[in-house]
């Protein structure tokens, strides 16, 4: 069966993944600018927001920063540190342009693989200004390349409570999320893309904030677990707990990288 985005994807998730995802780093929003030449006279348009990691990261580079997100409380979340210059939209992608005029730039980060996207790459190709770029960002704020967090016994112990099969929302994923964006962003009329990386941090982290990076998936989102949820809880601290009796742990994250993408001018 292909799997149909539903409502509850992140049910119970967002204030999990608010303090469980690593922020993107300062020199993300530095290389954007240094890349964009970005004077904060323009507008920004960040898709599948969540929480506004990186929609609060640009905003000080644009004159409006646009957040849009299907999830409310992911939302509630975004809108909590009251940027003045920041709107945020309870939308899906696939509602798109929504009135929202044009953007020079418009990003994807984390969140293009839940879309209908061949249908959302074209629409948003539409809202680009004279100038305009759309932005593929690559990043994984979850969890480290390598560290202490033992990942592995983490992954075994989600399959114990919910099955082998990825799960997210109402459905599964049993190949997991699809790629080949370059093929859809060039076959919606996109040229590119041209690449720019940022180092990826190593970080020490809580046992709180790797239960909340685990929470914040998809495929671990609290509602899956019904009322297992503090079962499965307990387990993962204990799981935690012998692994680092001190209740810290480190992990170097991998490098972030940002493709981008321009309109194809087409001739009359």
């Amino acid at each position: 069966m292909t799997w149909e985005w539903d409502a509850t994807l992140y049910a119970g998730s967002a204030a999990h993944y608010a303090r469980g995802r690593l922020p993107y780093p300062a020199a993300l929003g530095t290389a954007f600018a240094a890349e964009l030449g970005l004077d904060g006279t323009e507008r920004l348009l960040d898709v599948g927001c969540g929480p506004g990691s990186l929609t609060l990261l640009l905003a000080p580079y644009f004159a409006e920063a646009v957040g849009l997100d299907a999830d409310a409380d992911m939302l509630r979340e975004a809108a909590r540190p009251g940027t003045g210059n920041c709107r945020w939209v309870h939308r899906r992608a696939e509602e798109l342009p929504a009135g929202l005029g044009r953007f020079r730039l418009i990003t994807f980060a984390q969140s293009f693989h839940w879309l209908d996207r061949p249908r959302v790459a074209a629409t948003a190709r539409g809202m680009l200004a004279p100038g305009g770029v759309l932005a593929h960002v690559h990043a994984a704020t979850h969890e480290g390349a390598e560290g202490s967090v033992p990942r592995a016994a983490i992954a075994e112990l989600v399959r114990k409570h919910l099955g082998s099969v990825r799960r997210a929302g109402r459905g599964v994923l049993p190949d997991g999320t699809p790629g080949g964006e370059a093929e859809i962003y060039r076959a919606a009329g996109f040229a590119g893309p041209r690449r720019f990386e940022v180092p990826g941090p190593v970080v020490t982290r809580s046992l709180d904030e790797v239960v909340d990076s685990v929470f914040s998936l998809s495929s671990a989102a609290p509602h899956l677990f019904g009322d297992r949820r503090g079962e499965f809880e307990g387990e993962l601290r204990q799981l935690l707990r012998e692994a680092s009796p001190a209740g810290t742990f480190t992990e170097r994250f991998r490098e972030i990288a940002v493709d981008l993408w321009t309109p194809v001018t087409r001739g009359c």
